[in-house]
């Protein structure tokens, strides 16, 4: 078994990815031409977005991502030697700040972000072994 995709349901797909494009520098890997369906250039696995229809039409019952609530208890953690230049482009694109780049007690910087649906994300600087 491996990771092949993280899937985030959202209100607007082309607009997720064209955030994600200009917060985050990732590259589209593939949009469907229904907009219903996007994946990201990430590495081995694929950051994809859904149509939130779509979770009706998988027989799913979710609680969506929004803006003006809790963040859920998850986060899409992207990797980058410069956190504090990832945080300050992602602020810029519109991102919600949530906490400031900071090191940690094992010698990772960690910063976090909200996406324009919500969605938590960290910036981290690489794990050394």
């Amino acid at each position: 078994m491996k990771l092949g995709y993280v899937i985030l349901y959202v209100p607007d797909v082309p607009a997720t990815v064209a955030f994600y494009e200009k917060a985050f520098g990732l590259q589209r890997r593939f949009l469907h031409e229904s907009n219903t369906y996007a994946e990201m250039e990430t590495g081995a696995t694929a950051l994809a977005f859904a149509a939130e229809s779509m979770a009706d039409l998988n027989g799913l019952t979710v609680r969506f991502q929004r803006p003006q609530d809790v963040a859920a208890a998850v986060e899409v953690a992207l990797v980058t030697p410069d956190v504090e230049g990832a945080f300050q482009r992602a602020v810029q694109a519109g991102a919600q700040p949530t906490q400031k780049p900071k090191q940690k007690p094992w010698g990772q910087t960690v910063a976090y972000v909200r996406d324009l649906d919500g969605v938590l994300v960290e910036l981290c600087s690489p794990m050394s072994a």
